[in-house]
């Protein structure tokens, strides 16, 4: 079957989850738009922007017909720190849409013949976690993270959507969190405002990464350890506790700039940075999404509050 032969292939280049979805209606559109109309979204226009295409996967790519969904690890053994796991080494996105070209080439050759397809990483008009379920990937955790029984929740998603009918997988219709309340208790700031919702204005991965302006006072002390990033409601959550991987990828592995430093020293010596500096200790980073103002700003927070 060409689609065991495309999953064999995506194991070969270094994804860890795979699996198929017939595109069309996103089951979570009515939380989704219930979300968006309760101003969850926060600064993040482009989720309004965006919503129409958003609640049908067949409208990003017209000319699809499935998707492949995959995920990657990236290492939720690796110890806790100031900056989150995913943002320590290069640029998923870069990693994962590289892969998914190539992967493309390779379903070119399965075929014998070209595909159409186009490969997102985050960054498109889709509602990944929704299309992830429907591949059996997963399902949403109370945290609104995708978990995945084998693995846990610390994996990116991406999806190439392509102009093959490809047999699509048993969607993961199970919800595994039980009576669980970790995420919801731990985290800091209260952002998980209920089961599976997110205020992303109360979230401290929102507060340090896509807020433009300064963090308000209320959440400083919430976040007096992160610099950039947040994995406390992934860290308490038993399926990673029991599941999580090691790092294998070496794109993600910490770089110098970061390495093992503690919040207050990472916070200093970004206060200290350049931009030259930050140009070359970041180089490929998807920590520059923040610049080198926001991570100053940051750092400004995380020192108040070390000092006080």
């Amino acid at each position: 079957m060409i689609e065991s032969l495309i999953k064999a292939q995506a194991y070969g280049l270094g994804f860890d989850l795979i699996g198929i979805a017939r595109l069309g209606p996103a089951a979570s559109t009515t939380a989704f738009d219930a979300w968006l109309e309760r101003g969850y979204e926060g600064e993040m226009a482009y989720m309004s922007r965006t919503a129409g295409k958003r609640r049908d996967s067949r409208l990003p790519f017209p000319a699809a017909k499935s998707a492949i969904v995959v995920g990657m690890d990236y290492g939720g053994r690796e110890p806790s720190g100031p900056v989150a796991r995913y943002a320590r080494g290069d640029d998923y996105h870069d990693v994962f849409l590289e892969r998914l070209r190539e992967l493309h080439a390779r379903v070119d050759e399965i075929a014998g013949a070209h595909v159409e397809g186009k490969a997102y990483v985050d960054t498109g008009p889709i509602l990944e976690r929704d299309l992830a379920r429907s591949a059996g990937l997963g399902w949403f955790g109370k945290n609104t993270m995708l978990i995945n029984p084998k693995r846990g929740s610390f994996f990116f998603l991406g999806e190439l959507l392509v102009d093959l009918e490809l047999q699509p997988d048993a969607p993961f219709e199970t919800d595994h969190c039980g009576t669980c309340r970790r995420c919801i208790e731990a985290c800091p700031t209260g952002a998980i405002v209920e089961e599976r919702v997110i205020d992303s204005t109360r979230c401290i991965s929102y507060l340090t990464i896509e807020i433009k302006g300064e963090i308000p006072r209320e959440f400083h002390g919430a976040m007096s350890e992160m610099v950039y990033g947040c994995d406390v409601c992934q860290d308490v959550c038993p399926w990673n506790d029991k599941f999580a991987s090691t790092l294998r990828e070496p794109a993600f592995r910490a770089r110098r700039a970061i390495g093992d430093k503690d919040a207050p020293t990472l916070a200093r010596e970004i206060l200290a940075a350049d931009d030259e500096h930050f140009r070359v200790a970041f180089k490929n980073s998807p920590m520059k999404r923040a610049k080198l103002r926001g991570l100053k700003r940051n750092a400004a927070v995380v020192l108040g509050d070390a000092e006080r």
